[in-house]
């Protein structure tokens, strides 16, 4: 008996098609040139494995090698694969899978990914849940092959070359002396389409699946920052998984203000404290401290607090706390309110005699500019 096909693929002569196709797939990923840069041996082996698929999944071909073995494929005019150059193995390769496993010479795709193996998502979270880190349940969706039509996008795996773009992905078209090109719309790209298409994912070759993760938020994590969870992105025909990358949104507090490290918070106090001074307490991140006002505290005055801030995401070292006076002044006085702020101002006499003539003294100066 004849089995040599048969050992190539590691295999018993009773396999099905449906195990003949698996193992296929199993061998040529493990001796793809890809994966074993340089190695002759490898890609000797993959030549072999590729030759023994074409004989034994073709019925024909494989009921003339278990009846005569190589010799009745030699006189029905089937020569080996093993003897081709690459290009046109690839080429054959190709039109079997529609170009999953990538072209060779320097062993670049020839073929573009139906989809991109990362993904990216957003994550929204609450200004305390960034300060301090937190656990996140994060739910998402991410593409994997098909596997009823083990990622062809065809009922029987089977892809022919679009008659559109004749296999080039693109279609070119003339604009007086220009020319140009475009996606295929017909195949969208891919240069192959099914004859039938998979009612599973609807010829794309690809389904969507939804996944749920838990993540660690370290503490400190900034709007704008991205983390990223090896493995979990979107998983392609060799199944290789890409990366998941959550984009971190932070909400803003209602009263702190972050500024990298640093958090500003904004502390309204009346006109007579600022005028006399003054002593608060005011919250910080974790708590509470006292804040002093100086006699005669200015509006807009920062007050910084050492330490009191965020906890770098890298150094771990804390940043400050900015406590920034704001003055309310009343909008409404009783009349006692009143009279006893006339008496304050008439107290400061001499003071107020003197501001006014230094108004006057510009003001007299700024009319020379016109004379």
């Amino acid at each position: 008996m004849n089995s040599e096909y048969y050992q190539v693929l590691e295999l018993t002569r009773d396999a099905t098609a449906s195990e003949i196709k698996k193992s296929f797939r199993r061998l040529a990923l493990k001796y793809h040139p890809d994966r074993n840069q340089g190695d002759l041996e490898a890609e000797a082996k993959f030549k072999e494995v590729n030759e023994a698929y074409q004989v034994l999944s073709d019925p024909e071909k494989k009921a003339i090698y278990d009846k005569y073995g190589k010799k009745g494929l030699d006189n029905q005019g089937f020569h080996g694969y093993s003897e081709m150059n690459m290009d046109d193995l690839n080429s054959v390769f190709e039109s079997i899978f529609g170009g999953a496993f990538g072209g060779f010479g320097g062993f670049s795709e020839r073929k573009k990914r139906k989809y991109p193996l990362d993904i990216a998502i957003e994550l929204e979270l609450e200004f305390n849940e960034a300060i301090f880190g937190c656990k996140k349940e994060v739910e998402y969706r991410y593409k994997k092959p098909c596997n009823d039509c083990d990622g062809t996008g065809a009922t029987d795996g089977k892809l022919h070359q679009c008659n559109e773009c004749h296999g080039k992905g693109q279609v070119f078209y003339k604009q007086g002396f220009m020319t140009f090109s475009q996606t295929c719309p017909k195949c969208h790209g891919e240069g192959t389409i099914p004859a039938n298409k998979c009612k599973s994912c609807d010829g794309q070759g690809f389904v969507e699946e939804l996944a749920k993760i838990k993540v660690d938020i370290p503490a400190g994590i900034d709007t704008g920052n991205r983390m990223r969870v090896s493995g979990k992105g979107n998983v392609d025909e060799y199944g290789r998984s890409g990366d998941l990358y959550i984009e971190i949104n932070v909400k803003e507090d209602e009263h702190f203000v972050r500024h990298n490290d640093d958090i500003f918070i904004e502390i309204p106090i009346l006109f007579t404290q600022a005028a006399l001074g003054d002593e608060l307490v005011i919250p910080t991140l974790t708590g509470e401290t006292t804040l002093k006002l100086e006699v005669g505290t200015k509006d807009k005055q920062q007050f910084v607090f050492k330490g009191e801030g965020i906890a770098n995401i890298h150094t771990k070292k804390k940043g400050n706390l900015i406590a920034q006076v704001k003055i309310d002044f009343p909008k409404k006085l009783t009349e006692e309110q009143r009279r006893l702020l006339e008496e304050l101002n008439e107290s400061f006499g001499k003071e107020n005699k003197h501001r006014e003539d230094k108004m006057s003294s510009v003001i007299n100066r700024i009319k020379n500019w016109f004379k």
